[in-house]
């Protein structure tokens, strides 16, 4: 009994373990809103003074919630 008590709660630990934390899903208006304003920023994807560094693509910042 106590055997099958132990084998029991450890597939429930390593099940919430194992389970993925909550994420959250951002607004789509504000999600939009952002990346309309982000077209403008499209030209700053290449740095003149520095073109073989990669800089921050525009709207990436519009995805994270």
């Amino acid at each position: 009994m106590r055997r099958t008590a132990a084998v029991i709660l450890g597939a429930v630990t390593l099940l919430g373990v194992l389970a993925g934390p909550a994420a959250a899903v951002p607004d789509p208006v504000a999600t939009v809103d952002c990346l309309t304003q982000a077209v403008g920023d499209i030209t700053t994807i290449i740095d003149p003074t520095a073109p073989g560094v990669p800089t921050e693509v525009p709207g990436t910042t519009c995805l994270a919630p």
